[in-house]
């Protein structure tokens, strides 16, 4: 079928991301890091309860939802990019949102199992199931420096750019959603601008 390839996509960015996953997992300690190109990309095994880039929901069944908003987003958008190659639209479409539901899945994964096969769901989660932790490692601090006193407010603190950790899920999604905000004329055109 026309849509084989993009779920091949969706697949190799899941095992990909899942294997990483599992690499640093089995080899690494919890908040420990090593250099992978000097100071400015690290491999630093943190483990995030909420959602990308370390944003959180503080509510007791905040993660419960959050997983079941991921499941249920990851069907949406499987069913979308089936959609979409039947409707014949840009390749470059389909590959972008092959790479959005393969990080959809990567981390779905996390959330779903982690907190059982892995035993790292919090404390205080009301079950294991669906309230994992997402696994993150790639940590990018490619500026760290301190603002001059003079600037208001800030002056005297310590800045980092960027400084969240992520994984390959998060960069997978990340670079679908780029890749279509980059190319929207071309993916999206406006019909009533073109001639009949």
């Amino acid at each position: 079928m026309k849509y084989t390839k993009y779920l091949l996509i969706s697949v190799l960015v899941i095992i990909l991301d899942q294997s990483v996953k599992m690499a640093v997992h089995s080899n690494m300690a919890l908040n420990t890091e090593f250099s992978v190109l000097g100071d400015w990309f690290r491999i630093h095994y943190i483990l995030n309860s909420g959602m990308a880039f370390g944003l959180k929901v503080d509510w007791e069944y905040g993660k419960l939802l959050l997983t079941v908003f991921r499941l249920f987003a990851m069907v949406g958008i499987g069913y979308y990019l089936i959609t979409l190659v039947k409707r014949q639209v840009p390749q470059g479409l389909c590959l972008s949102i092959a790479l959005i539901l393969g990080g959809a899945v990567g981390n779905l994964i996390d959330s779903v199992f982690y907190g059982v096969f892995l035993n790292n769901a919090p404390l205080d989660a009301v079950t294991p199931w669906f309230h994992g932790q997402v696994i993150d490692m790639l940590y990018f601090p490619l500026i760290q420096t301190t603002f001059p006193s003079w600037i208001p407010l800030w002056g005297g603190q310590s800045f980092e750019f960027f400084r969240p950790i992520f994984n390959l899920a998060d960069a997978s999604i990340f670079i679908g959603v780029v890749l279509i905000l980059i190319r929207q004329k071309h993916f999206f055109p406006d019909k009533k601008a073109q001639p009949n």
